[in-house]
C-alpha cells in the first residue's frame, strides 16, 4: 500500500495472521478470482445470460441488489421494465428499471432467476479508470456462504449451511439482513458505541454521517477537517476528511483512522439505524467468511492487516475521460489550488511516471507531505507544476 505512518494496532496477543483454511459442512461450489482496485474494492468478472463477453462487477456487501450499468444494459439488448423501486445514492434518489429472471455466469458458478436493475455507472468508471458494468450485492450473498481471501484474491463459494470455522480468527454474530451491520466503538473526544454497516463496495476506511457526528458530539469543535470531492451512486458530493483517534469492533482496534464526514441528505446510511459504514480499506485487512444463513461473519487478519492508511491531501480530483486523465475538481485553497491547477488540465505524468495509470497517480497524490512534479497539457501547451501534498494528521 501507499507510504504512510504505521498506525494500526492489533489488540489481541497471539491471534495469528495467515492464510485462512476452511472446513465446511456445506459443499464447495466455485472459486472466483478477483482484482482489487482503489481502496481494496473487489472487481469480479461474470457473463450475463448467453452473452460471451465478460463484464466487470463490484462485489458489494453494502448493496441490497444486483445492478447493471445503463450503457452496458442497452448494448446487450437487455429488456427492462419500469418499476416503483427507488434507489438512494449520495447524489440523490431515482426510480430504476428492472429486468427479471436473468442469469450471471461466474468461473464455475451460474446464478439464475435474478432481478437486475439498471443504473448509470459511467462516473464510477471514470473514477476508477476501469469499466464498471455493475454491482453485485445481497442477493448473491444470501444464496451462499462466501469466503473472501484478500491474500489469494479469490472468492470461495459454498452451498449454504453451518461451517466448522477455523480456530484462528474471530467469529462474530451480527444481523446480515438486509445488510451486514456491526456495533463499533468509536473514540475521539469521547467514546461512543453505535452500529455501522460493513461495506466492501466503499473504497475508504470509515465514514460517519454528519447527523450522527453532531448527535453523538464525538468530535471536538477544534477538530481539523479537509474538504474533498467524493463520487458515488447518484453523482458527486463534497465531504469532510478527518482522523479519528480509534475505532474498535470485536477484539480489533485501529488507531488514527482517516474518516469521511458525510452530510447524508438522502439518508443513505439509514441514520439512526446506522451511523455510517466501515469500508473495504479496513475490511480487506481480513479474510472474511460471510454466512448470511447463520447471521455471522468470520474475521481472520491477513498479511494486509498492518498496511498503512493514507494521510495525504492534495485537493485534486482526477477522472479518466476518453483515455485521458483530466482534472475534474479542485478544492479552493488546497495544495492543488495553490500550485495553480485548472479544471480541464490533462495530466501527462506524475514524478516521471508516464504510464497514464489513474490509480498509480492517485496513489502518489495520497502520500503525505510529498513533493511532486506534475506535467500537464493545458490548451495544447505542456506545463510543469510543482505541488507538495499536506498531511491530515
Amino acid at each position: 500500500m501507499r507510504t504512510a505512518l504505521l498506525i494500526l494496532l492489533f489488540s489481541i496477543n497471539g491471534l495469528c495472521v495467515g492464510a485462512q483454511e476452511i472446513k465446511a459442512n456445506a459443499q464447495p461450489l466455485a472459486i472466483i478470482p478477483f482484482k482489487q482496485i482503489s481502496g481494496g474494492v473487489i472487481l469480479i468478472k461474470a457473463c450475463l445470460n448467453n452473452h460471451k463477453d465478460s463484464l466487470n462487477f463490484i462485489l458489494d456487501t453494502g448493496s441490497g441488489g444486483i445492478s447493471l450499468d445503463s450503457t452496458t444494459s442497452i448494448s446487450l439488448g437487455l429488456h427492462t421494465n419500469d418499476t416503483d423501486t427507488i434507489i438512494s445514492g449520495i447524489g440523490g434518489v431515482q426510480k430504476v428499471r428492472f429486468a427479471f429472471d436473468e442469469s450471471l455466469h461466474f468461473s464455475g458458478l451460474t446464478v439464475d432467476h435474478l432481478a437486475i436493475h439498471r443504473y448509470d455507472y459511467g462516473l464510477l468508471s471514470n473514477v476508477y479508470g476501469e469499466k464498471i458494468d455493475g454491482v453485485i450485492g445481497a442477493p448473491f450473498f444470501k444464496r451462499y456462504v462466501v469466503q473472501i481471501d484478500f491474500e489469494l484474491n479469490q472468492i470461495f463459494v459454498f452451498a449454504p449451511g453451518k461451517f466448522n470455522y477455523p480456530q484462528k480468527g474471530v467469529l462474530m454474530k451480527m444481523p446480515l439482513q438486509p445488510l451486514p451491520i456491526q456495533h463499533i466503538l468509536v473514540k475521539d473526544k469521547k467514546k461512543v458505541g453505535f452500529d455501522f454497516y460493513l461495506d466492501t463496495g466503499a473504497g475508504l476506511p470509515f465514514l460517519m454521517s454528519e447527523q450522527f457526528t453532531q448527535d453523538s458530539n464525538i468530535l471536538s469543535a477544534e477538530k481539523n477537517s479537509y474538504l474533498i470531492q467524493a463520487e458515488g451512486l447518484g453523482g458527486k458530493k463534497q465531504m469532510r476528511l478527518t482522523v479519528l483517534k480509534q475505532i474498535k469492533f470485536g477484539p480489533f482496534t485501529f488507531k488514527k483512522v482517516p474518516t469521511y464526514l458525510f452530510k447524508d441528505d438522502y439518508n443513505v446510511t439509514s441514520y439512526p439505524l446506522s451511523g455510517g459504514l466501515v469500508g473495504n480499506e479496513i475490511l480487506r485487512r481480513f479474510n472474511l467468511i460471510i454466512n448470511y444463513g447463520q447471521n455471522e461473519i468470520h474475521f481472520l487478519p491477513n498479511n494486509h492487516y498492518f498496511d498503512h492508511f493514507d494521510y495525504g491531501y492534495s485537493g485534486l480530483n482526477l477522472l479518466l475521460i476518453n483515455d485521458q486523465i483530466i482534472v475534474e475538481d479542485i478544492i479552493p485553497q488546497s495544495p492543488a489550488d495553490l500550485a495553480g491547477f485548472k479544471i480541464g488540465d490533462e495530466v501527462i505524468s506524475v514524478e516521471g511516471n508516464f504510464s497514464g495509470n489513474l490509480q498509480q497517480y492517485k496513489n502518489m497524490l495520497q502520500e503525505p507531505e510529498k513533493k511532486l512534479k506534475i506535467i500537464l497539457k493545458r490548451s495544447g501547451v505542456l506545463l510543469s507544476i510543482n505541488m507538495t501534498t499536506w498531511s491530515i494528521l
